[in-house]
């Protein structure tokens, strides 16, 4: 299977890391620095695995979404090639007197994006979430008919 396919390309990884291993805390702001959305967005890929299974007909594309229902995950197609799927997770609301000792759990925003490729039917397209994990079924177009040759009459001048 061809990664690049789905956008996840050496570069592209690679500019993730950067991102990522970089103070965003800093108080230098420069005119080159990427915007908190941004970085917040690229955290999000990162830290959101996903699987893509390839079958004769279809992609599938397998998201960890956990403590998130159906309702709270967001699956589109933007740009006519670019599926995007985002979900976030809240903190639970405090009560009085009970605090944290330990959080380990993951809380914001997931998403992932995926360039699909051409031999897509963007019409098929179905998610199911259960127990946590996201299944995206992307449907292949039927492979074209092999063109018949074209028969020409000879004639004689």
């Amino acid at each position: 299977m061809d990664f690049h396919l789905f956008g996840l390309d050496a570069p592209l990884v690679h500019t993730l890391h950067q991102i990522l291993d970089s103070n965003t805390e800093t108080d230098n702001k420069s005119s080159n620095a990427p915007s908190r959305t941004y970085v917040r967005d690229a955290r999000a890929m990162a830290s959101t695995p996903a699987d893509i299974k390839e079958y004769p007909n279809s992609y599938q594309f397998i998201i960890d979404m956990p403590g998130l229902k159906g309702g709270d995950i967001k699956v589109q197609v933007e740009d006519d090639n670019v599926l995007v799927i985002t979900g976030e997770r809240n903190r639970d609301e405090e009560k009085d007197g009970v605090k944290y000792v330990r959080m380990e759990r993951r809380v914001g925003k997931f998403m992932r994006k995926f360039v699909l490729p051409e031999n897509v039917n963007m019409d098929k397209i179905s998610a199911v979430c259960q127990d946590g994990v996201l299944t995206v079924t992307v449907e292949k177009l039927p492979p074209p008919e092999p063109k018949k040759p074209k028969t020409i009459q000879v004639t004689v001048a």
